[in-house]
C-alpha cells in the first residue's frame, strides 16, 4: 500500500509533463505567428493611416500613427486630380492583365497538352529548353526584345505587354500546366478517341474542364504579376496617359508637387486603391488557387 501512494504522485508528474510540453509549444507558435504578422502587417497599416493623412502630418516630426482627422476626400482627389490620370492608369493595366492572362492560359495549356500527351521526337528535350527559360534573367533578353518591338512600330503602345504571352505563356506556365496534364489518367482520352473525338476536341471538352483548379492557379498568378510588372512598362511607355499603375505610381516622386501641394499622401491612398483588385482576386480564387498548386505536383 506504501508503495502504490508513493507510486502515483510520480505517474501523475509523468502524464502531466508531454500535455504541459504540447501547451507551450503551442503557445509558442502563437506567438510567433502573431508576432510575424504584426511585422509584415505595419507597412501596410502605415500606408493605409498615411494615406487619410494631411501634407503637414506626412512630415510631422515625431511621426503620428493615427491622422487626427482622416482625410477620406484624398482617395477621391487621387481619381479626379487632372494631372494624375489614375483611372487611365488602371484602364491601361487592365487591358493588359485581361490579354496577357487569356494568352497565358489558352497557349500554355496547348504546348502543355502536347508535352504531356503525346509521343515525338526531341519532346523531353525541348521540355528542357523551356524549363531553362526559367533560370535566364528577364534583363538579358530585354535589349533584343526591343530592338525587335522598335523595329516593328510597338514602342510607347500596350502590345509589347501583352501579345508574347500568347507564345507559350512562359516557362513556368508550361511547366505548371504539363504537371496537371501527367496527373490525369489516358484512359479518358483512349475512351475519347475510342468514340470518334479528335485531339483537339478531346483536349477542348474533356481534359481542359478538368483543369479548372490549375487554370485559376495560372490566371491568378499571371494577374498578380502583370497588374504589378514594373520594368516592362517603364522600358515600353513614354506617354503618361499609357502607363500601367505600378508606373503611375512612380510618377508621384517624379512630378512631387501638382499646384504647389506634396503628394506623398495621395501617393499612399493610390498605393491602398492599386492594391484592392489584387487582395480580392485573390481571396476570391484561393481555393483554387491552393488546390491547383497542390494537384499539379501529383505527378512529375
Amino acid at each position: 500500500m506504501a508503495q502504490q501512494t508513493i507510486a502515483r504522485p510520480v505517474v501523475a508528474q509523468r502524464t502531466a509533463s508531454p500535455w504541459l510540453r504540447l501547451r507551450l509549444g503551442r503557445l509558442l507558435l502563437y506567438v510567433t505567428v502573431l508576432a510575424l504578422c504584426v511585422l509584415f502587417g505595419f507597412p501596410l497599416f502605415w500606408t493605409l493611416m498615411s494615406s487619410l493623412k494631411t501634407s503637414p502630418e506626412m512630415f510631422r516630426f515625431p511621426p503620428t500613427w493615427i491622422p487626427d482627422t482622416p482625410q477620406w476626400q484624398n482617395y477621391y482627389n487621387v481619381l479626379v486630380t487632372p494631372r494624375i490620370p489614375v483611372l487611365r492608369w488602371a484602364w491601361n493595366s487592365t487591358v493588359i492583365v485581361v490579354l496577357g492572362t487569356l494568352g497565358t492560359v489558352i497557349s500554355a495549356s496547348l504546348v502543355a497538352y502536347s508535352l504531356a500527351r503525346f509521343e515525338y521526337r526531341g519532346r523531353n528535350t525541348l521540355f528542357l529548353i523551356t524549363l531553362a527559360t526559367m533560370m535566364l534573367p528577364a534583363q538579358v533578353t530585354l535589349i533584343p526584345q526591343f530592338v525587335l518591338f522598335y523595329r516593328m512600330g510597338w514602342v510607347n503602345t500596350l502590345l509589347p505587354l501583352w501579345v508574347p504571352l500568347w507564345f507559350g505563356g512562359g516557362g513556368f506556365a508550361i511547366f505548371l500546366m504539363r504537371q496537371f496534364f501527367l496527373s490525369l489518367p489516358r484512359d479518358l482520352d483512349e475512351a475519347a478517341l475510342i468514340d470518334g473525338a479528335g485531339f483537339f476536341r478531346i483536349f477542348w471538352s474533356i481534359l481542359l474542364p478538368l483543369c479548372k483548379p490549375v487554370l485559376a492557379t495560372l490566371a491568378i498568378i499571371t494577374i498578380i504579376g502583370q497588374w504589378s510588372e514594373f520594368l516592362t512598362p517603364l522600358i515600353y511607355l513614354n506617354s503618361p496617359e499609357k502607363f500601367t499603375v505600378s508606373v503611375g505610381l512612380h510618377f508621384f516622386n517624379t512630378n512631387p508637387e501638382v499646384g504647389g501641394e506634396p503628394l506623398q499622401h495621395l501617393l499612399m491612398a493610390a498605393c491602398i486603391l492599386s492594391m484592392l483588385p489584387i487582395i480580392a482576386i485573390f481571396f476570391l480564387g484561393q481555393r483554387y488557387f491552393v488546390q491547383g498548386i497542390v494537384m499539379s505536383g501529383i505527378k512529375g
